[in-house]
């Protein structure tokens, strides 16, 4: 494919960069951004100062938490926040305010989830490291490389000298991984683009729609005595392991038809169980379990029918039990509520994604596919009104689980196409 003057001089100027690029995203994953901690603040400031320094007008601003918090329409939270930041870069284009200056977004999360067991990890969680071709660490994949390549994608244009016609805005977030609060603040504070670019990992594929999630709270009660004594009680835990069974059933019946974006995944929308807990005393028989999970929601299934399938199936179940008919199982929405969401049909959004990968990567084979996993492409499609669609290095298996790592050359890819879809859709100044 021939280039224009424009997309060689921007390529060859993230080629230059690269390898500061990649110090950059080692850095990044340096700091323990785990959501809910000083340190998720602590990388948003870092990201305003990258944006400062790279001459981006900067909006960032201490989000109103109880705002947030009192809207109808707020996704959750799963995690305690004593602050958090909005935070957003602008390269203004020569045709800003004009019809024909279309503004691009490209939006990252600076927050990332836990470690889990530290021995599970063969190097140190947070060193962003690289060994064999492999950036490591607790959010080098999910999506600090993203977030890193899609600045020096803005830094690349900026440097190169070329000019967009429109705007192109650089979004970093906190709170995606437990429902999304960064990107619903910037939508509430009026920030909107023509097009967003989210770079997840997807391993270089074009995912133009995500399932969704929704996190719950079973309450399963028992009847507590001496252990001695176990059949004069109600073992919680035993009441639970039919609720257990109910809820692998409706996992299947919701599998029936899976719609053909997401046929590529065993289970297109889980359900999963995360954390149980049960019992205050070794030798108690215990009268209260607590178990925590994520519902998986279908490509554009609403939300309210997938609760009522799931209150129905744990209420059946409890219909079935002689103990729980008198004491029902209770069922909390709780955290992260992640909808589905789906680019329309008539974007061509996707068709523009996939040429610039073909000439970032130099034709290296991709797919399209529909993500199992909630994300906030639903935030900015369905309250937005934004067309979003996810692009980025590295493979969300390797995310939420140890030894964490994202390819290096991935990141440049990344970079490289994320510039040349700013050039295409801003378009270029005369």
């Amino acid at each position: 494919m021939d280039m224009s003057p424009a997309q060689s001089r921007v390529l060859e100027t993230v080629d230059a960069m690269t390898a500061t690029m990649v110090a950059a995203v080692s850095t990044l994953v340096k700091i323990p951004s785990i959501s809910g901690t000083d340190e998720e603040n602590v990388a948003q400031h870092h990201m305003a100062s990258l944006m400062n320094e790279g001459g981006l007008e900067t909006d960032l601003w201490p989000i109103d938490l109880d705002e947030m918090f009192a809207q109808s329409d707020f996704p959750g939270v799963e995690v305690d926040r004593r602050e958090a930041w909005g935070l957003i870069g602008r390269l203004p284009g020569a045709g800003s305010g004009s019809g024909d200056a279309p503004t691009l977004m490209l939006n990252g999360h600076v927050d990332v989830v836990p470690i889990g067991d530290p021995n599970a990890w063969t190097f140190p969680c947070f060193d962003g490291a690289i060994r064999d071709g492999n950036l490591h660490g607790r959010g080098s994949c999910d999506m600090k490389a993203g977030l890193i390549a899609a600045h020096w994608a803005v830094q690349a244009i900026r440097s190169s000298g070329v000019r967009l016609r429109g705007d192109l805005l650089l979004a970093a977030v906190q709170g995606e991984e437990d429902g999304g609060l960064g990107t619903y603040a910037l939508l509430r504070r009026g920030w909107r683009a023509d097009a967003c670019l989210i770079p997840e990992p997807t391993d270089l594929d074009v995912v133009p729609a995500n399932g969704g999630s929704l996190t719950f709270r079973l309450k399963v009660h028992g009847h507590a005595t001496h252990a001695s004594r176990r059949t004069e009680g109600v073992s919680a835990i035993e009441k639970f392991w039919p609720i257990w069974q109910a809820l692998g059933e409706l996992e299947t019946c919701r599998h029936t038809h899976v719609d053909p974006m997401a046929a590529r995944w065993k289970l297109a929308h889980p359900l999963s169980i995360g954390t149980v807990h049960a019992g205050d005393w070794a030798s108690s028989v215990p009268d209260l379990l607590v178990a925590e999970g994520r519902l998986g929601v279908a490509l554009d299934e609403p939300v309210e029918s997938a609760r009522a399938e799931f209150e129905s199936a744990v209420a059946a179940a409890c219909q079935a039990d002689d103990w729980l008919r008198d004491h029902p199982v209770e069922v909390e929405w709780w955290g992260g509520q992640f909808a589905s969401g789906r680019l329309s049909a008539d974007s061509d959004l996707v068709d523009r994604m996939q040429r610039a990968h073909g000439v970032a990567s130099g034709q290296r084979p991709h797919e399209v596919w529909a993500a199992p996993y909630g994300s906030d492409l639903r935030l900015l499609v369905g309250q937005g009104g934004i067309p979003t669609l996810q692009y980025g290095p590295g493979d969300v298996a390797l995310a939420h689980g140890p030894d964490e790592l994202v390819p290096v050359e991935d990141i440049a890819i990344t970079a490289r196409a994320l510039a040349l879809m700013a050039l295409d859709i801003c378009g270029v100044a005369g």
